[in-house]
């Protein structure tokens, strides 16, 4: 301490170094290890060293801070890390790390920003009873089992809105006090996005189910974001009409708005985007906004609808989505065909694009695949690389479809072609394939799945594919690779035990191996899972950093105190 007025000379920033340095706090926020940190033999043989280095460091780690310290909204410049950046201009040696774009971590923590009693009781007055404060409960939510991912913090409490207005109402008080908002749909999101690394108010959308207005002649509808699109399905089918994204059962609205999801549908009707007329949002401060008319197109200002969905909550809490609707098909063909090689089976829904027939799902299944298919549903199907088919319209003309790709597959060493037409036949295959991933963990029933997707320019599919299965078969972790092959996108089961940590390692070996593929092709880190907290580390290379300071700007002036979903989206070493 001797040295505190000493360190003051060297920049008139000192003081917050010197507030980093000798906070009661520091030593107990930080693992690190004494021995790192503890002078060497010369050090202390040779005080004076130890005095030389600190002065060299001093001013520069002054001039960091400083900055930091001026402007603290370029920058996610907490305390820690603060801290963090000292520590490590002192003793670059060290083994405490600061956690950036480079991060393999499957752990997330931030700064606990704990729920004050004052916003407690504005909680209870505004939910009555529908909050809970349970820690099972709490648990469920900030630890949510559908993602690999994990937080160390969890929410401090659970609301459940009923209305547009409740919401608003917890948005601006959590605003206030400056609280962390996570806002919570079905839960079937991979990425972490429903995690609470620093704590605060977990929103539950559950109550807010309502079908507001159907618009038949129109083909669209008015939803509350917590219906799920299976709900919603059931709820339009009496009147020929339907919702046509089918990501997992299970999935909400709001929460498949805040992704972007698409599903096996989007071949033919596009990802979420594309079937979306408008949002209304509560923002950071409270407020509420429409983001357009109900009108199929308008060209008024900028597109809100389009900045909003796929904004993970990090920009606002959904509250009421109008969605287009498709009408019924007429007749389907569901067919399915084996290959010798995964190369050829993407080679055909390839051709099949090109050709210009309407398909309406093509997914590729590997044989690795198939085998959890026949182990987990009693199946004898051959366990090889295979392809499904969807085919919709008139009778005549979904048949006419089957034959033409009968033809394709043909020419690309693909065999034993089948179709069928019967509903129960049809709902039969894609039920297998909507559960290929409870087939995979019946193989392996004490792991966990590493679920990831990449998505590359259809001409690559064939190519990122091959390449993706070498690393995965060569590995000694059970992998199985499932494709939406019509957009180019494609998913990754890795089952691992999540106590062995050589599994952890070769589990996101293997993620980073897919993702790194894919952007050396053009492709994406994520074709329809979203970002969340796992896949922001490879959003500069993909976007590159004046993306990524764009978007940093817009959160920064639509949530300046970063309330929305903090610790998501956006990696936390883009500054602007």
């Amino acid at each position: 301490m001797v040295f505190r007025s000493w360190f003051s000379r060297f920049s008139p920033s000192s003081k917050h170094i010197a507030r980093a340095l000798f906070a009661t706090g520091a030593r107990e926020r930080f693992s690190y290890s004494a021995e790192t940190i503890a002078p060497k033999r010369s050090d202390r043989r040779f005080p004076w060293l130890t005095a030389l280095k600190l002065a060299v460091a001093l001013p520069f780690g002054a001039a960091a801070f400083d900055f930091l310290h001026r402007d603290p909204s370029l920058c996610d410049s907490s305390q820690e890390l603060q801290r963090l950046v000292f520590l490590k201009l002192l003793f670059p040696g060290s083994s405490f790390r600061i956690e950036g774009k480079g991060s393999s971590g499957l752990v997330v923590q931030g700064r606990h920003r704990r729920a004050p009693q004052e916003l407690i009781d504005e909680l209870k007055s505004i939910c009555d009873d529908n909050l809970t404060f349970d820690y099972e409960e709490r648990c469920f939510h900030g630890k949510p089992q559908s993602s690999f991912h994990r937080a160390v913090n969890i929410p401090d409490v659970v609301v459940y809105p009923r209305s547009e207005e409740e919401v608003s109402k917890i948005v601006k008080a959590c605003s206030k006090h400056k609280v962390p908002i996570v806002p919570y749909g079905g839960a079937t999101s991979l990425e972490g996005h429903i995690l609470s690394p620093c704590g605060g108010v977990c929103i539950d959308m559950a109550l807010m189910k309502k079908i507001k207005v159907l618009h038949v002649k129109d083909m669209d509808v008015v939803v509350e974001p917590g219906i799920g699109w299976m709900e919603l399905n059931e709820y339009l089918k009496p009147y020929g009409l339907f919702f046509p994204l089918d990501p997992g059962p299970g999935a909400s609205i709001g929460g498949m708005c805040a992704t972007r999801c698409s599903g096996s549908l989007a071949v033919r009707y596009g990802t979420m985007r594309d079937n979306v007329i408008s949002l209304q949002v509560v923002l950071a401060d409270g407020g509420i906004v429409k983001t357009a008319s109900r009108a199929r197109k308008s060209s008024a200002g900028y597109d809100l609808t389009r900045l909003l969905i796929g904004s993970e909550g990090t920009l606002g809490v959904i509250t009421e989505v109008t969605l287009r609707l498709q009408k019924l098909p007429e007749h389907s063909v569901v067919a399915m065909c084996q290959f010798p090689t995964i190369k050829d089976a993407a080679d055909v829904a390839i051709a099949t694009m090109l050709s210009g027939i309407q398909v309406s799902r093509v997914e590729l299944l590997d044989e690795v695949q198939v085998k959890a298919i026949n182990l987990g549903n009693g199946k004898n199907l051959p366990e090889v690389p295979t392809l499904m088919f969807e085919f919709v319209g008139t009778e005549a003309n979904a048949r006419e479809q089957t034959l033409l790709v009968q033809k394709i597959v043909g020419e690309h060493n693909g065999s034993d072609f089948v179709y069928v037409e019967d509903p129960e036949a049809k709902s039969e295959l894609w039920r297998i394939r909507k559960e290929a991933l409870w087939a995979c963990l019946a193989m392996k029933p004490d792991y966990e799945a590493m679920i990831t997707d990449v998505c590359v320019p259809l001409s690559c599919l064939a190519e990122c594919i091959s390449k993706s299965k070498v690393e995965l078969d060569a590995s000694p972790l059970v992998c199985t690779v499932i494709a939406h092959a019509g957009d180019g996108n494609f998913h990754t089961f890795i089952l691992f035990d999540p106590n062995n940590e050589e599994h952890l390692r070769e589990a996101e070996r293997l993620n980073h191996f897919m993702v790194d593929t894919a952007l050396s092709m053009e492709g994406t880190c994520t074709g329809e899972h979203g970002v969340g907290s796992g896949k922001m580390k490879y959003l500069e290379k993909e976007l590159g950093i004046e993306a990524l300071r764009t978007m940093k700007k817009i959160k920064t002036a639509l949530d300046p105190n970063d309330v929305m979903n903090p610790g998501k989206l956006i990696p936390p070493h883009v500054c602007f």
